[in-house]
């Protein structure tokens, strides 16, 4: 009799066993993707297919330069708009396409004011490979976009290649530190330069930003610049370093990039090789760029 109880104990018990396993599992399962602020929030871009985000950019620079003793000051004032929608994920990257709503550029100087045509590229899409990370992997059509701009024939891609803030790629909680880089390389008729970012990001705390639960964190920037052009014939080289402070804003449980806004200097120098001149120049910039929709 005792061997039969303890068979029919057996019997209900593995039910109820399977039972708590199986809810246990399901527990795992519906957790939240984006974990726990107590034991660290896991950052990733979730971009589901046929989601629509638009965003809108600004940014401004002023340069002055140091010409043989006169001070000239160059102001320069970009604004923009874009669109981004999700084509789904491909081996775990998301596929996007940016399409380019709106682009201006104004300059003013003491030779005047320039303000480049650059309709030619609103209403125009390229296609972005995104990692769950925030890197650009990849960026199809964006080259063959370009516009007229003080320095020649110009591409869109430069805009776009560090266009979302690289995430931590363990949990973080408010107090941890994920480092980040980027090289963004530039591309005209009239030469190339390219610009390398090191970052050291602080998750700092929460913020409600248009009507999202947001982690605010903020960067610091360090850079480096490095141009070769023409100018009226005469080779141009170009060289500075970057310090910059970054304040962003990211929606952990949608896994949306909402807001940013950098500010910064740039310490350099012009040389022009065939004049042996070389031009001291200092830049103040802040940009901006911020989810609308």
């Amino acid at each position: 009799m005792i061997r039969k109880q303890n068979f029919k104990t057996r019997m209900v018990s593995v039910p109820v066993i399977l039972a708590i396993c199986i809810l246990a599992g399901c527990a795992v399962k519906t957790a939240n993707v984006w974990g726990d602020p107590e034991t660290g929030l896991i950052l990733q871009y979730r971009m589901p297919e046929n989601q629509v985000l638009k965003y809108k950019s600004s940014g401004e620079v002023i340069q002055t330069m140091d010409v043989m003793g006169q001070t000239i000051d160059v102001d320069v004032d970009s604004s923009g708009a874009f669109t981004v929608k999700s084509k789904g994920q491909k081996e775990n990257n998301h596929q996007l396409t940016v399409t380019i709503d709106l682009m201006k550029l104004f300059i003013a100087s003491p030779q005047g004011e320039i303000n480049p045509d650059m309709s030619t590229v609103n209403g125009k899409s390229f296609e972005m490979t995104l990692s769950p990370l925030g890197k650009e992997l990849e960026l199809i059509g964006a080259d063959a976009i370009q516009y007229e701009s003080p320095d020649g024939t110009k591409s869109i891609s430069a805009d776009f290649q560090d266009t979302f803030p690289d995430l931590a790629d363990k949990p973080v909680k408010i107090g941890d530190k994920w480092p980040s880089d980027s090289t963004i390389t530039d591309t005209y008729s009239a030469g190339e330069s390219k610009l390398h970012f090191e970052g050291m990001n602080t998750l700092e705390g929460f913020e409600i930003i248009n009507g999202m639960e947001c982690v605010r964190i903020s960067s610091d920037v360090t850079g480096t610049y490095e141009g070769k052009g023409e100018a009226q014939g005469m080779e141009v080289v170009s060289v500075g370093e970057i310090v910059g402070k970054s304040t962003w804003y990211f929606a952990y449980k949608e896994g949306i990039f909402v807001k940013m806004i950098t500010e910064g200097t740039a310490e350099g120098s012009i040389t022009v090789t065939a004049q042996n001149l070389e031009i001291p120049l200092t830049r103040k910039f802040k940009m901006g760029i911020e989810l609308v929709k």
